[in-house]
């Protein structure tokens, strides 16, 4: 591990200043169960350090009748078990559940889900030089690619690792981000990059800004969410599939349909033709099934993960049946 410096600025004005800074590369620490990993495996060489531990408030969880306000230092355990949360944003307060471990969701922040890195061993690993470290190939696109994605993998296939990532995508959270120039608004979907616009990275956090808070605006009257994670081990894994779902109906009638999927793609995966079929109309087994379909139609599996395919489409039924 490369030695580096530490700051430990208490605002949000502090911390934006010293990441603003030309002179020293520097990373945001957060809770640093991803960070501490990379500077461990040599994956980054910051100068600096900038920790968001004593920043006041940056930890707030803030439910009310207008939404839900959440800082980048929220612990997922408290997201998981805040009672608001999981009633009225049931998705996130199970996707938050299902990351990681104890201990770690303990530790672990919002911001830093949203923001690690993938967990693919080419990329993670010092004796690979891939796409994604700046090397001319993707290498699990004809290595070992078990894991990897199904959608949007072309430049490179690792995966989205977040759990919370789908289930804000389907809740249409919006996130805001601090630098000096002051504040940024944008939607979660649009925060997640694909690697088609820059396979070093993704999403759109600038090198000087600070995811600060995520918000998102409270459920109609009729929305029911679920979360559905497959993994290999129950205890502590990423997902091999996900699918966070948020469904609004009138009655029998979906009115409004969000289905995101999450260990297929480089970003959570917006299933918008499975979505279209949806509403409208009262959902059953057989529509739900059709959706399923559409929204694996476009799949392209790699040589180890044609699994997913039928994979994804088993966790959209198994996720929306007990909503309708």
């Amino acid at each position: 591990m490369k030695a580096f410096s530490y700051a430990n600025p208490t605002s949000l004005d502090e911390a934006a200043a010293l990441l603003a800074q030309d002179q020293q590369p520097a990373q945001i620490l957060a809770g640093g169960t991803d960070l501490v990993t990379q500077l461990k495996e040599g994956l980054t060489h910051p100068d600096l350090v900038v920790s968001l531990r004593a920043i006041e408030g940056l930890d707030r969880i803030e439910a009310s009748e207008d939404g839900l306000r959440l800082g980048a230092m929220a612990p997922l355990a408290e997201i998981a078990s805040h009672d608001a949360i999981r009633e009225r944003w049931t998705v996130l307060a199970e996707g938050a559940a299902a990351a990681a471990t104890p201990q770690i969701r303990n530790a672990g922040t919002l911001g830093g889900n949203l923001c690690q890195r993938p967990r693919c061993w080419y990329y993670r690993s010092q004796d690979f030089h891939c796409r994604k470290k700046g090397g001319e190939e993707c290498l699990a696109l004809e290595g070992e690619n078990k894991y990897h994605a199904i959608f949007g993998g072309d430049e490179c296939c690792a995966v989205h690792p977040s759990d919370t990532a789908p289930a804000l995508v389907a809740l249409e959270a919006t996130a805001i981000h601090r630098s000096t120039r002051g504040r940024r608004v944008i939607s979660l979907e649009e925060f997640f990059a694909l690697p088609s616009r820059d396979v070093t990275r993704e999403n759109v956090l600038e090198s000087d800004e600070i995811l600060e808070e995520v918000r998102i605006p409270s459920p109609e009257p009729g929305t029911r969410s679920r979360y559905l994670k497959i993994r290999e081990k129950a205890s502590f894994d990423f997902a091999l599939v996900s699918c966070a779902a948020v469904l609004t109906f009138e009655e029998t009638v979906c009115t409004r349909a969000r289905i995101v999927l999450g260990g297929v793609a480089p970003i959570p995966w917006r299933c918008r033709e499975a979505e279209k079929i949806l509403e409208g109309r009262a959902p059953d087994a057989a529509l739900i099934a059709r959706a399923a379909d559409e929204a694996l139609r476009t799949a392209t599996p790699l040589s180890k993960n044609r699994y997913k395919v039928p994979m994804a489409r088993a966790a959209i039924r198994r996720n929306l049946m007990p909503m309708i």
